[in-house]
């Protein structure tokens, strides 16, 4: 069994600008045929059920492959007869790792539409969904928004980027040419790319190409804040959804507990980013400068991925290109697209790393073991307040429900509150908490030894049909709960508000930044996130 690059990020802490021209749109079909829709490439062929229409593996730019590795994503090339659109495209080159799908391919950068079975001629908003990963892993087709589409009458677009050292790559030598926003970014402009062709392509769906929504969840939620602070993804989107992935999230502890200036699964600075390039050039006998990009094309995409340290090859920012200021900053300054922006977490996300820990074999986190954790992670002056602040009596004498209450606290609550409040500075906000404790765990892995609750990742599944949960079922109040939740995306994604008839109501950030709409099945409600989640306690740590 091997891990998720998410449940990594977790156990981390539980060990302690292109131009903006449009080629011509393509045009809505008139063949009558709902399965037929020509693109501004050519025509494509999808698959029609009596709710929805799907067309899989369309490509949106040319294959990244050859001399076009960490290059900016260029054309694809027109086809002449109709393409079956009926199998989604390969994924993004990426090592085996539970529970994302395995691909070799360089050949990925495809992405898949979803529409309601009558969205011909109409103008429904588009959500462009980033999958998670950890930017190292996931792919277009493991999250299938067709109940979102259909009953949310919605336009949902899924994509492939490429992932990890193929997508994040920083090297002097790979500056400049076919990139050409200089090197460590082309994920994200594989991102941008396929927002260009939604623009192009969206009408001939259905879809408005003046109402885009971009949505995702962890490192996909990261993405979206990223791309919110780009110059270059100027009018690619109007509003957007970042699950579980706060934007002012900045740091998580290292194996020690201690913070890492470096840390796992989030932005670098270009001087980190290079480091990291130069190591990874040497590590696989590309050295030398003088012929380093030469060198790194021609090692196999699976050499180079296995030598590239997990969850290190992220979005780079500084010296200018896509990111050309870090994005905290960027946020702290104001200087980001002011769209409406819905945002949240899972009350017990960090349940997922000790569940991970001991699937791999290691023994119950112990009281002992809880109290070096805490002393190791805010330090011997901090942990007698921080261990009375969460006794063991308090969570059923388990210490693994004990930490993750404190580390979901510290180190996403926290900056999920603070992300709401700066961003309800400037434009409409909405938070929400899921926190729903009987989510369905994970389809073929066993339970550990603690109820994991709301954890990470949990929230998909109540979203998106997923390889994740396959097999699992939903109680009447959780499928209940997933038709809320899908109607307040698709309602955020129609006008920029989640609220609607028939749905409880949710206050905005705007109101009051300590609010968030608590997402429990038969309990949906307005609660105070702040108090929740002791946010003025970890305001008074200094960790």
């Amino acid at each position: 069994m091997r891990p998720t690059l998410i449940a990594r990020a977790l156990v981390a802490v539980a060990a302690l600008g292109l131009g903006l021209a449009q080629p011509a749109a393509a045009e809505p079909h008139g063949s009558g045929d709902p399965a037929l829709v020509r693109t501004d490439k050519g025509a494509v062929r999808g698959t029609v059920t009596q709710d929805y229409r799907e067309f899989q593996g369309i490509p949106y730019a040319a294959p990244p492959v050859g001399p076009l590795r960490w290059a900016s994503p260029r054309p694809t090339q027109p086809w002449r007869d109709t393409r079956a659109a009926t199998r989604p495209g390969n994924g993004c080159a990426q090592i085996e790792l539970h529970p994302y799908l395995h691909s070799e391919s360089e050949d990925c950068l495809y992405l898949n539409v979803t529409t309601p079975r009558r969205a011909e001629h109409r103008r429904l908003p588009v959500l462009v969904f980033f999958h998670g990963g950890g930017f190292s892993a996931g792919s277009s087709h493991e999250t299938l928004p067709t109940e979102l589409a259909a009953r949310g009458d919605v336009v949902a677009v899924t994509v492939n980027y490429r992932l990890g050292a193929l997508g994040f790559l920083a090297h002097p030598a790979l500056d400049g040419g076919e990139a050409r926003q200089r090197s460590g970014n082309f994920g994200l402009e594989d991102q941008q790319e396929a927002l260009r062709w939604v623009r192009r392509n969206a009408a001939a769906f259905g879809g408005d190409p003046g109402n885009v929504t971009i949505s995702g969840q962890w490192s996909g939620g990261k993405a979206v804040c990223v791309q919110m602070t780009s110059p270059s993804a100027a009018g690619l989107f109007h509003k957007v959804i970042t699950m579980s992935n706060p934007c002012t999230l900045h740091t998580v502890p290292r194996g020690d507990g201690s913070p890492d200036p470096e840390p796992l699964g989030l932005p670098r600075s270009r001087a980190a980013a290079e480091r990291h390039g130069l190591a990874l050039a040497a590590d696989v006998g590309c050295a030398d400068p003088a012929t380093a990009a030469a060198c790194l094309r021609a090692v196999p995409a699976m050499d180079l991925l296995k030598k590239a340290p997990f969850l290190t090859f992220t979005p780079v920012y500084g010296g200018g290109g896509v990111l050309p200021v870090d994005p905290l900053t960027a946020f702290e300054t104001g200087r980001f697209h002011k769209v409406p922006v819905l945002l949240g977490t899972n009350r017990d996300a960090y349940r997922t790393s000790d569940a991970y820990l001991e699937l791999w074999g290691y023994p119950k986190l112990t009281p002992e073991g809880y109290v070096l954790r805490v002393r190791n992670f805010v330090g011997a002056a901090n942990a007698e307040r921080v261990l009375a602040r969460y006794p063991l009596r308090d969570y059923q004498n388990i210490p693994s429900l004990a930490w993750s209450a404190l580390a979901t606290d510290a180190l996403l609550s926290r900056p999920q509150s603070d992300t709401a409040a700066l961003f309800a500075r400037h434009v409409p906000t909405y938070a929400y908490e899921f926190a729903d404790r009987d989510a369905p765990w994970y389809g073929d892995l066993a339970l550990p030894s603690f109820p994991t609750g709301a954890y990470q990742d949990a929230e998909l599944q109540y979203l998106f049909t997923t390889v994740y949960f396959a097999g699992r079922a939903f109680t009447p109040a959780q499928r209940a709960l997933s038709n809320t939740m899908i109607d307040y995306v698709s309602r955020f994604a129609h006008r920029g508000d989640p609220n609607g008839r028939g749905l409880p109501h949710w206050p905005s950030a705007n109101r009051d930044a300590a609010l968030a709409q608590v997402l429990e099945p038969g309990a949906v409600r307005p609660g105070n996130f702040r108090v929740g989640h002791s946010y003025d306690f970890w305001r008074s740590i200094d960790y």
